[in-house]
């Protein structure tokens, strides 16, 4: 997907407002994990060296159009500043005269962060009497938080109608990489599908089953797969209601010449919190014990896949990675992904879970993209137009 994007002309020594995403992990009063404020740091880079004035906007939690103090993003001021290396000012509101001063009064090479967009009611009502009001500060806005761009907000979408708008940096390389490997893949391309439920997936396998040569699938999605078949799953996780949808799907990709792959085998406990497990086959799961992660032959079968592979897309940890018993296999496949890369595959991270578990277990550097949005990813992958991308579109 080609966007439309600024130059030094269109940002000279302007007011821009950039829609980045700082609704980062926070607890004990520490943002937990900034990747995605590093994120936007070529883009605002690239503003401020063409001298232009910027304006930071964000959600940030769900406070449901109130303000919630425990939810005001001057609580991040100084992770900005360390991501950026600038002096970053903080204004109490995302509208108004308060706005307007703190622009007008901000020293060259600084930035301005507003406050929390939804602590407006209108900014997810789309409400273009916000959008305006948003706008009105400015002479031009820069969308580059892609992880919300499958939200039709005052924000994200709205303020396109107001002002001269333009792709960054992130929203820029997500359409390049997502689109690498889910419009015009090459092959052999394998898709990695993991995570709790076949529902969330549904769309993706649809709008991929054209394109993919192999499909992978472990999580908790895989048991619904395996009882489609007749396998025993005993209590792990399973989509009754998706039952049609797996058997369907299997015969979908038979028709085709799609190899879909499901785990020959499992880690099973008792449940997530158990101490003792027990690799078991698939067609051996004891009724009193729930699938947790793949098992040694399925990590196997799965890394023989991702061997040859030209285009790889991984959406969905593997088994529950955030407990130690249960990570083997999402560490396995992706030792397997990142030597795939390195024999030239192009591999991309669908953001969420998965790229969480690729940042805690090292592979970020190894593999060729990893998306900064969750939901986003997802949509995008199924084929949707995005409400923060679509309008961006270079035809």
């Amino acid at each position: 997907m080609k966007l439309k994007t600024f130059d030094f002309k269109d940002v000279e020594n302007k007011k821009i407002l950039v829609r980045v995403d700082f609704n980062v992990p926070f607890s004990d009063g520490k943002v937990q994990d900034d990747a995605r404020i590093r994120a936007h740091a070529s883009t605002i880079e690239k503003l401020v060296n063409a001298g232009a004035k910027v304006a930071l906007i964000s959600h940030f939690g769900r406070p449901k159009g109130k303000v919630v103090p425990g939810l005001s993003l001057g609580q991040i001021v100084g992770d900005v500043e360390k991501a950026y290396g600038r002096k970053v000012r903080f204004v109490g509101d995302c509208v108004g005269e308060k706005v307007q001063k703190a622009l007008d009064d901000l020293a060259k090479g600084e930035l301005l962060l507003l406050e929390n967009v939804r602590f407006y009611e209108e900014e997810q009502k789309n409400d273009p009497g916000f959008a305006a009001r948003l706008g009105k500060p400015f002479d031009a806005f820069v969308m580059d938080a892609f992880s919300a761009s499958h939200r039709a907000d005052a924000s994200t979408n709205g303020i396109m109608s107001v002002l001269p708008s333009f792709a960054g940096d992130v929203l820029v390389k997500e359409g390049e990489m997502l689109g690498a490997v889910s419009e015009s893949p090459l092959e052999p391309y394998v898709l990695i599908l993991g995570g709790g439920k076949v529902s969330d997936k549904i769309d993706v396998v649809g709008n991929l089953l054209d394109k993919a040569t192999t499909i992978l699938i472990g999580g908790g999605m895989a048991y619904t797969f395996l009882k489609a078949q007749g396998y025993p799953i005993g209590k792990s996780l399973c989509e009754s209601d998706r039952l049609d949808f797996a058997r369907a799907t299997l015969e979908k990709a038979k028709e085709k010449g799609v190899k879909i792959l499901l785990p020959l085998d499992s880690v099973a406990a008792d449940g997530v919190e158990a101490t003792e497990t027990a690799v078991v086959d698939s067609d051996a799961m004891p009724e009193s014990k729930m699938g947790l992660d793949i098992g040694p032959k399925t990590v196997k079968l799965f890394a023989e896949a991702l061997t040859s592979a030209k285009s790889i897309l991984w959406n969905g940890p593997l088994g529950v990675f955030e407990k130690k018993l249960f990570a083997a296999g999402t560490i396995a496949v992706g030792d397997a992904v990142a030597k795939a890369t390195a024999a030239g595959a192009i591999s991309v991270i669908g953001g969420g879970d998965t790229a969480s578990a690729i940042r805690q277990f090292g592979f970020e550097d190894k593999v060729s993209y990893v998306s900064t949005g969750g939901g986003a990813s997802l949509e995008y992958c199924e084929g949707k137009k995005l409400p923060g991308m679509a309008p961006l579109e270079l035809k």
